[in-house]
């Protein structure tokens, strides 16, 4: 993802500090610690070469990617349903590869709806995509509905209306861009509360509005920008921890996060790195673990080891 990407040497004049929790998030939770949340952690992508002999088995086909990423991460940021509306058939297919794990496919909503449509004369398309998403079966996550950088608080009644005409029974997260909407958080932010619809939290170096940290409902669903590996990373990763294990124990019941370095040989490390930090906070939590080596820790924090994550 290039949204707010800017350059390496850029990323030492960025204040990347976490905001400070909003108002409504006292609302919706409900300030004890309720379940025992699963955290759920993986990539926009199958993985590519760089993960064979590293992530999957030497000499793993490209074509086997799909199938086996289930038996090594627990969610899926599906970006592929947001280009095109596949038959049932197909994402059956998907599903079948996670059957029996608690793995859950995130699925984008198509830009033909949220991007295209100005969201008018779009009944027919969502059933489309509804029936579609409908065979993950249990294997479904929440959804997400990304509006572009261009589509203003001007625009809100065509996607509130929208939004509050779809069925109650899938989550469905919304990705925000403009500038505008972070100006007037305090005043719009509550009224996806009271659609009980969620809010994605953004984390992209270029735009820190992004990251609002507003909670509408008590699941979390993060998208995690960085500059490959660098140092930086490791530091807001270690940040984002410690603000979930907060939200974990007054109440946030799933988190959802998905990392986009923009290099596809250093996700698994960070999906380690993120797991083996919020392990470190909390303890005992429901969450897939791909082991990372100690020796790829080193110089990031080295209270976290291998000896520390079981």
């Amino acid at each position: 993802m290039q949204f707010g990407m800017v350059s390496s040497e850029a990323l030492a004049e960025i204040d990347f500090t976490l905001r400070q929790d909003a108002a409504l998030n006292r609302e919706v939770l409900c300030g004890k610690r309720v379940s025992q949340p699963t955290i759920y952690i993986g990539s926009s992508s199958w993985g590519d070469a760089s993960w064979v002999g590293n992530v999957y088995p030497a000499k793993t086909p490209a074509n086997a990617f799909r199938g086996i990423y289930p038996q090594y991460f627990n969610t899926v940021e599906l970006n592929a349903t947001h280009y095109k509306i596949y038959p049932p058939a197909t994402i059956s297919q998907w599903a079948a590869a996670a059957q029996g794990r608690d793995f859950k496919f995130c699925a984008k909503f198509p830009q033909s709806i949220s991007h295209f449509s100005g969201f008018t004369n779009v009944a027919s398309l969502t059933d489309q995509f509804l029936q579609s998403i409908a065979a993950f079966g249990e294997q479904l996550g929440p959804t997400f509905l990304q509006v572009g950088e261009h589509f203003s608080p001007q625009k809100m009644d065509a996607l509130f209306n929208y939004l509050s005409a779809l069925p109650k029974d899938i989550d469905v997260f919304v990705e925000l861009r403009h500038p505008e909407w972070f100006k007037r958080a305090d005043e719009l932010f509550p009224l996806f509360h009271q659609l009980g619809k969620g809010l994605v939290i953004t984390d992209t170096p270029g735009r820190r509005d992004c990251a609002h940290n507003v909670l509408t409902m008590p699941k979390l669903f993060l998208r995690f920008v960085s500059n490959q590996d660098h140092p930086t990373t490791f530091v807001r990763i270690q940040q984002w921890a410690e603000r979930i294990s907060y939200w974990i124990d007054n109440g946030l019941e799933e988190v959802y996060i998905f990392v986009h370095p923009n290099a596809e040989d250093v996700i698994p490390k960070l999906i380690a790195y993120f797991q083996s930090c919020i392990i470190k906070l909390q303890g005992s939590v429901n969450v897939q673990y791909f082991p990372v080596k100690e020796s790829e820790l080193s110089g990031k924090d080295a209270s976290v080891t291998q000896a520390t994550l079981f």
